[in-house]
């Protein structure tokens, strides 16, 4: 029985991620720990294996059709794969019940970004903000970013902070990404996207190597029954994404989250 549930548990994450675009691998650490019996800790490292398989998968038919902003996401992803081992390192000193709370509040924080994206139009690039301050980072005529030292810093960071993300909780980090290219790189919203496949797929490398490097096994059945799923459940979510809005899609993903939010609260604590 654990196997059919690895892989029906991998289908839901692969579509809530082609539903949305960001956000799904929130819940498949909730997943595989309650619904597998899974240590957290390991739980983290399957995930982020799983998650990061199925980013591969998506990033390459991406890449041959040129909308992955390579330079960009590997600027992007480099700063990722050195903040994933510290991400690591942090989540093996917090007792599980403290790092299980943490990645509660991170679920309630997403789940807001997600409802009030839904009321919002889409951003289509950085702009000017009420001072009339230029963004960090800008772009020439033709699209192609000007990489200046200003812009490679905000990209580093916010790549750091993803990747400190990744290591601790095992999620791939669409969530942050794709606003952070959006909004401090001033690349299209499809790019971005694309893009951020291809930050997943390398953080995920550095993660999962620093797990292994912190002496913590993971199952490898369990996570390639779990990518499995999730390669189908994105390309069912995606073509279903294509007949529903998005903003109904978004409110009803968030209102998901919380509920497994206040759901892990409630088994940890009560």
């Amino acid at each position: 029985m654990l196997y059919p549930l690895s892989i029906l548990f991998g289908v839901c994450i692969g579509f809530a991620l082609g539903l949305t675009g960001g956000g799904g691998s929130l819940l498949a650490v909730p997943l595989l720990v309650y619904g597998l019996s899974m240590a957290p800790r390991e739980a983290f490292g399957v995930s982020l294996a799983a998650v990061g398989a199925t980013a591969l998968v998506g990033v390459i038919p991406r890449i041959r059709a040129g909308q992955v902003e390579i330079g960009t996401g590997f600027l992007f992803a480099i700063a990722g794969m050195v903040g994933a081992p510290v991400g690591t390192w942090i989540a093996g000193r917090i007792p599980e019940a403290i790092l299980l709370a943490m990645f509660s509040l991170l679920m309630l924080i997403v789940a807001a970004r997600m409802w009030s994206k839904s009321a919002q139009p889409e951003m289509l690039g950085p702009v000017c903000d009420s001072q009339g301050r230029r963004p960090a980072c800008e772009r020439t005529v033709d699209g192609n970013l000007k990489l200046t030292s200003r812009c490679a810093f905000v990209l580093l960071l916010v790549g750091m902070s993803t990747g400190v993300l990744s290591g601790m909780f095992g999620v791939g980090g669409g969530f942050v990404i794709v606003p952070a290219l959006v909004l401090f790189s001033g690349m299209p919203i499809h790019k971005a996207v694309a893009t951020s496949l291809l930050v997943i797929v390398m953080v995920s490398i550095s993660g999962v190597a620093s797990h292994f490097a912190a002496g913590r096994g993971i199952s490898l059945e369990i996570t390639g029954l779990f990518a499995l799923g999730g390669v189908l459940g994105m390309t069912l979510g995606g073509e279903v994404a294509k007949r529903l809005p998005a903003t109904i899609l978004q409110k009803v993903f968030a209102t998901a989250i919380v509920v497994v939010a206040v759901f892990i609260v409630s088994k940890t604590f009560i």
